[in-house]
């Protein structure tokens, strides 16, 4: 007689996650699917499962059950579940942006394993530090050490979400180097890999502030598909980042600073700089730390101080590693010379 997946997965604590899916996809419409994989993530007595549940939870949006399968992962007798549970707290961790990033960075280097899948879990939570805190130089570094440890995964589905992740790094990757298409290719491609809200909104800002140097209305259109989710979801840092820094940033950038306020100074700035209150625009920079390539672009431009655009270029390109947005100062210091 021909068991169910549910008979199967009763049965056995030797089930891997991959075998899971198969089993689970024979049954079940894909409406139902997710919910039922999420289900038998949680209840599953297989070690397998148990780990690689939690990316699946993460990388579907399931945060609370996410927690609940980390408790259960480190009660586990299994060091390396144990291990796994580790890294997904610093995802949570990630997620709500409550971390020290140094002390997490030392977290991560506390875990010593030679699975490739954690590895790749690993090299992914550095990345996130890393950007969080402006550092952009091992982006190139980090995506080939994903393209070496990818080709020692042969769990498919395990290994779809692994490249969801790699080509979100190379989203920002190419983008900072300049290399627009490929960026917007690789945005569409994870549009067309995952439904998880928070992935498709990140992925939806990084395509709005690529038109920066074409168009408004393509621009707008993305950041506005990204504050939706991110008001569906109730993701609050994300709603600030688009309201606040980024909505403000195209607006003025675009000479489109009618009926658009911030509570970010230099935003303010910049919004003034639009309406051609330079001077107003200069009282708020010059009360602010010119903390940031953007801060020194904005006062550069308000001046009209080709030392100030020098710096802020210098910034992006040797500080952050980003092209893309270095030609702002570029574009504005090629005025000053006509």
């Amino acid at each position: 007689m021909k068991l169910s997946a549910v008979e199967l997965i009763s049965d056995t604590n030797d089930l891997t996650f991959e075998q899971l899916i198969v089993a689970l996809e024979m049954e079940h419409d894909e409406d139902r699917l997710l919910d039922k994989i999420k289900d038998f993530c949680l209840q599953s007595s297989s070690n397998d499962i148990q780990k690689k549940g939690m990316e699946f939870l993460l990388m579907n949006g399931y945060y609370e059950d996410l927690k609940k399968l980390i408790k259960i992962n480190e009660q586990s007798p299994e060091w390396s579940n144990r291990q796994w549970a580790e890294v997904y707290k610093i995802f949570l961790a990630l997620k709500r942006r409550d971390y020290e990033p140094n002390q997490l960075i030392d977290k991560m280097e506390r875990i010593h394993t030679s699975e490739p899948e954690l590895l790749c879990l690993l090299e992914f939570a550095k990345v996130n530090v890393q950007y969080n805190m402006e550092y952009y130089y091992n982006l190139g570094n980090s995506l080939k050490a994903y393209e070496e440890l990818i080709k020692e995964i042969d769990d498919f589905f395990f290994l779809k979400s692994l490249k969801i992740r790699y080509n979100q790094v190379a989203l920002v990757y190419t983008l900072m180097r300049n290399e627009i298409i490929v960026a917007r290719r690789l945005a569409y491609k994870i549009f067309n890999e995952t439904s998880n809200p928070s992935v498709r909104m990140d992925t939806h800002i990084k395509i709005g502030l690529s038109y920066t140097f074409e168009s408004y209305i393509q621009a707008m259109f993305h950041m506005k598909e990204a504050l939706s989710i991110a008001k569906k979801y109730n993701i609050k840092s994300a709603i600030y980042l688009i309201e606040q820094q980024n909505i403000p940033f195209l607006a003025a950038h675009f000479n489109k600073a009618e009926h658009i306020s911030t509570t970010e100074k230099s935003e303010q700035a910049h919004l003034e700089i639009a309406k051609g209150n330079k001077q107003k625009a200069i009282e708020l920079l010059e009360n602010i730390p010119l903390n940031t390539p953007f801060r020194k672009y904005y006062l550069g431009k308000a001046k009209q101080d080709r030392t100030l655009l020098v710096q802020s270029y210098k910034d992006f390109v040797h500080k952050r590693s980003d092209y893309f947005f270095s030609r702002l100062p570029l574009n504005e210091l090629r005025k000053l010379y006509v």
